[in-house]
């Protein structure tokens, strides 16, 4: 207890290396401890150059400064700042916890970092080199700082709780034991989850996280070749908008802006499928040119998801498949390239109330777009896109969607009820063309005046029988349910009745068509 006493009252412990004395000194100071030699190829912590024992630190020695350091010097704050300095052994904070400003930048670390449910105020670990984070359960009042790190086997913050940000722009993760680049489930971030140009190589794993604002994605590479899902994230929950957009190469690294023109982009790109079933986005989910490698078997599953505005501007991907079912939408920003072909797209249940079509999306494109999500015939999405247009005052293009839908039906249908859908569309396509119905009416009419007036047409009573009129007679042979007085009153023999039979059922066809497009319409009013 010796030891502990002289730490107490300031002294420095007897073990200590030259090195770790500097340290031991800087830390009662609050001043940064820098060992690098200006040399940027030799301070490359992720470089291959040997760091000697002049830049190297034991890890007991951190834990005990943060964990039962000396007191400050006077009018000073303890702070740990550490600048290119090896850490040897293993960094085990488990548990503990830590009042100092902990920053390390440019440092290489020889074994894991463990800070399963440590507490600290705000951690920074900036452009380092470990070969593991393990940090279950870790608390942190402020910040938690990753970038340009390089994890060799991976990051774990299942559970975590970040007071404020999260950082990992720039970092390189991969894959630990589990094949997972970075393990989340569960974590809370208070305010932003900023990941620009993140590298992972594994399985980047969000389930059921809570991100307080906005989670940034921007210009990250997520692949995992190992298994089926590069991020996996249900669940997720963000307080204003998913960024799965590209980011400005060499911007400074806390950007969050579009990119100036003419700046060198980087696109995000997911090698593997993204699932992001059940999310709930305060604002939007943005895919502005996102790119999607996927195999046969690998998804974009967006199933369930809640959302003011999806904003489907990315890549189509050439495999795999697009799942939108059951999700709810306000807005939908499209293009007509974004989509995958037919076979590709699942949209039952896909609830949006506006289409905010980005460049030129015609409306048989847009059929394309419905048709292409309904392998086999399925009247759910045919009637949302209809009635999302008929709320934005495009009733024609309404009606057209709807017809659309009438024929696909069709095409289901047994041969004779086929052969009555094809009357029906001829006369009066579905009753969503009620003019032709007119058209036919007086063609039929006209034909049959002309006809009629060549007839022999003997009165079926001598006396009594009104005038003969060609018009007329046709007129009310053609009305299934008027009677003109005029069917009865005459005889035709041979031909001419068997054309009067003919005009007959053809103006039972149309009057029934015309009421079932009648009935349609009501129906749909």
């Amino acid at each position: 207890m010796t030891e502990g006493a002289g730490l107490r009252a300031g002294d420095l412990p007897e073990d200590l290396t030259a090195t770790e004395a500097g340290m031991w000194q800087a830390f009662r100071n609050g001043s940064v401890y820098d060992l690098s030699s200006a040399d940027a190829i030799v301070d490359d912590p992720h470089g291959g150059h040997p760091w000697g024992p002049e830049r190297s630190v034991r890890a007991r020695i951190i834990c005990w400064l943060l964990l039962d350091g000396p007191p400050a010097l006077a009018g000073r704050v303890n702070a740990l700042k550490l600048v290119g300095v090896r850490v040897t052994g293993t960094l085990d904070l488990a548990g503990g916890t830590v009042t100092p400003y902990v920053e390390m930048r440019g440092c290489r670390f020889d074994d894991e970092v463990l800070l399963p449910e440590a507490r600290f105020t705000t951690l920074r670990l900036v452009d380092c080199a470990v070969p593991r984070l393990e940090a279950a359960r870790v608390h942190t009042e402020g910040d938690l700082h990753l970038p340009r790190c390089r994890f060799q086997n991976g990051v774990r913050l299942t559970d975590a709780h970040i007071g404020t940000d999260l950082l990992l722009n720039q970092a390189i993760v991969y894959r630990g034991r589990s094949g997972r680049s970075i393990a989340a489930d569960g974590m809370t971030v208070g305010q932003d989850l900023q990941a620009e140009l993140l590298e992972s190589h594994g399985e980047l794993s969000l389930r059921s996280a809570k991100i307080g604002v906005s989670l940034s994605l921007r210009g990250a590479k997520l692949a995992n070749p190992y298994a089926r899902l590069a991020l996996n994230a249900p669940q997720l929950t963000v307080g204003r908008t998913l960024y799965l957009t590209p980011a400005g190469v060499g911007n400074p690294l806390l950007s969050g802006t579009t990119p100036a023109r003419g700046t060198r982009i980087q696109c995000f790109e997911a090698q593997g499928g993204v699932r992001l079933d059940d999310g709930r986005f305060g604002d939007a989910v943005d895919l502005e040119r996102a790119r999607f490698a996927f195999t046969d078997d690998q998804v974009l599953s967006l199933r369930r998801v809640q959302t003011p505005e999806l904003r489907f501007l990315g890549d189509a991907p050439q495999r795999g498949q697009v799942l939108l079912s059951g999700a709810r939408i306000v807005n939908l920003v499209d293009r007509a390239s974004s989509w995958p072909g037919p076979g590709s797209l699942h949209m039952g249940g896909f609830a949006y109330e506006n289409l905010v079509p980005q460049g030129p999306f015609p409306l048989t494109r847009r059929l394309d777009w419905v048709a292409a999500a309904t392998a086999e015939y399925n009247p759910e999405p045919y009637e949302r896109l209809a009635t999302v247009l008929r709320a934005a005052g495009e009733d024609e293009d309404a009606r057209e969607v709807l017809l659309a839908k009438q024929r696909r039906r069709r095409e289901t249908l047994p041969l004779a009820a086929k052969f009555w859908g094809y009357v029906q569309d001829w006369t009066v396509a579905y009753g969503y063309r009620p003019g032709r119905a007119a058209v036919w009416m007086a063609v039929l009419w006209a034909a049959g005046t002309l006809a009629f007036s060549h007839a022999p047409h003997p009165p079926v009573n001598s006396g009594g029988h009104p005038s003969w009129s060609p018009a007329l007679f046709t007129l009310d042979i053609l009305l299934p349910v008027i009677d003109l007085g005029q069917v009865g009153q005459w005889q035709l023999r041979g031909g001419w009745q068997w054309l009067s039979a003919a005009m007959i059922m053809l103006g039972w066809i149309l009057a029934t068509t015309v009421a079932a497009g009648a009935t349609r319409l009501l129906r749909r009013g």
